[in-house]
């Protein structure tokens, strides 16, 4: 008698409607939509209670074993490996605290509180050590981010002084230079004919429909800047500048989510736009939440409308094809410098008087100009990853959505276990979505991605996932532990 199959990856059911399930497979990166036929089958499975009749005539145990959901051996979860010294070759500068604009919903409060600048000292204090790695492991480039809790061109002699020493020390040392800024796109022409000529590429905050815009994006005189954002957004398009939009959603806007996404896709052309609830810190605390089933609809129907313009949307935590563990660069090693010279594990996390300062700011340089990290404050964020976390045990989305960004965690949740937060459930419907929109792309059966790889092109097989007929009860399962 030959023996029973054996289940070999980590499966998720998930109820759709009508009887149907979504079978998902992520460390597989393997999918298909069955009855509660095929569901109890592999119930049974795990339960040791396999039953060879059940499948008497071996399409089902084929078709799981083409999906390597079957017999194929044992999986490999995602890591993230950490060299025992801490040698990056990016960094992020904090240029400033310093803002031109006053928004609504500022998650750093800039303006409200005297500003910071860093020294040009400090910059190419942090450019030197990152070169000094890339030439020591032998990478062959560096990155450099411009970014803050302020805008960075409002530190501009810094930033252009920062540029031009990486790229001399870029030249003399063989190495490839990628520079790239998050703005909010209000600066002079003189700055954005260097910006185009000069950085590799751009995230820009924009809202959409000037209206909306307008409402929470001010300058320091009260007056919108939409005109000045799409102006740049203009000139970037004529350049062919790469650039990306990052818009910030508020509870109040996100029924014109949908309008707004159409008029940035019918009159420019950013690479993508990211739309993500308003994060209820800073300038926003208090405010109600964006983090609802409502934002769900909202990012569905834009979706939809971007798609008919050939654009792409985006959020953050919602990422299907790629295997994580860690969501972000804040417990892999991220290299920020404030602009007093401290380290930053986080882009939220840009001054010592930040309630998180004491978990995220990990360095400052040393008087003889070495840079000194605190190793064990390292070790503590490389441990928060996603299956570290007990409450993500049992969600589907936890291997592409990397447990979600660890500051918005211990806002919600405080220092103690993680308890889940409203973007969870955002995270799992949009994940969903996703899963959905692989297998109609792959003809409607199945998606059975490339083994090991994280691109978006799949290879897919298509086999019937069970029969028509479906006369055994539905095996309810839960997403995680809410």
């Amino acid at each position: 008698m030959p023996l029973p199959p054996v289940l070999s990856a980590e499966i998720y059911v998930i109820p759709l409607e009508a009887g149907r399930y979504l079978v998902y497979a992520p460390l597989r990166k393997a999918a298909f939509i069955g009855n509660a036929r095929v569901v109890n089958f592999l119930a049974a499975l795990k339960d040791g209670n396999y039953d060879g009749a059940s499948d008497y005539d071996g399409s089902m145990t084929g078709f799981l074993r083409r999906l390597e959901m079957l017999d194929a051996g044992p999986e490999q979860p995602p890591q993230a490996f950490f060299p025992d010294a801490h040698e990056p070759v990016s960094v992020t500068l904090f240029l400033t605290t310093a803002c031109n604009l006053r928004c609504t919903y500022c998650y750093a409060a800039a303006g409200d509180a005297p500003a910071r600048f860093m020294s040009l000292e400090t910059a190419r204090r942090g450019i030197d050590f990152v070169v000094q790695n890339a030439v020591k492991r032998r990478t062959g480039f560096i990155d450099i981010n411009f970014h803050g809790g302020g805008e960075p061109t409002q530190n501009w002699n810094v930033l252009t002084g920062a540029h031009d020493h990486a790229r001399r020390l870029a030249e003399e040392h063989g190495l490839q230079l990628t520079c790239y800024t998050a703005t909010n796109a209000v600066f002079s022409d003189k700055q954005l004919d260097w910006i185009t000529a000069n950085l590799q590429g751009a995230s820009v905050s924009f809202d959409g429909l000037p209206d909306a815009h307008d409402m929470h994006r001010v300058t320091r005189n009260g007056k919108g800047s939409s005109e000045s954002v799409m102006r740049t957004l203009r000139r970037f398009d004529e350049a062919g500048f790469p650039y990306g939009i990052r818009m910030t959603v508020t509870a109040d806007m996100i029924a014109r989510l949908p309008d707004s996404i159409e008029f940035i896709c019918s009159r420019f052309h950013p690479g993508q736009i990211q739309a993500e609830p308003a994060y209820q810190i800073g300038r926003w605390a208090g405010a109600p939440s964006a983090e609802t089933h409502a934002f769900v609809a909202a990012f569905r129907e834009a979706q939809s409308r971007a798609r008919q313009h050939g654009c792409e949307v985006t959020f953050s935590a919602a990422r299907t094809g790629t295997l994580i563990n860690h969501f972000c660069g804040a417990t892999q090693d991220l290299f920020a410098i404030t602009p007093d010279g401290s380290v930053s594990a986080c882009y939220e996390v840009f001054d010592e008087t930040n309630p998180r300062a004491k978990i995220f700011i990990y360095g400052a340089a040393a008087n003889d100009g070495a840079w000194q990290f605190d190793m064990e404050k390292l070790a503590f964020l490389r441990r928060h990853s996603v299956d570290k976390r007990e409450y993500c045990t049992g969600c589907f989305a936890r291997w592409t959505c990397g447990g979600d960004c660890l500051h918005k965690a211990l806002t919600v949740c405080g220092d103690g276990d993680f308890s889940g937060t409203d973007r969870c459930n955002i995270i799992r419907e949009l994940t969903k979505d996703q899963i959905l929109a692989r297998i109609a792309d792959a003809g409607g059966v199945c998606w059975h991605g490339l083994p090991g790889s994280d691109e978006d092109e799949d290879s897919s097989t298509c086999a019937k996932c069970g029969e028509k007929e479906d006369n055994t009860p539905a095996v309810q399962t839960s997403y995680g532990k809410e």
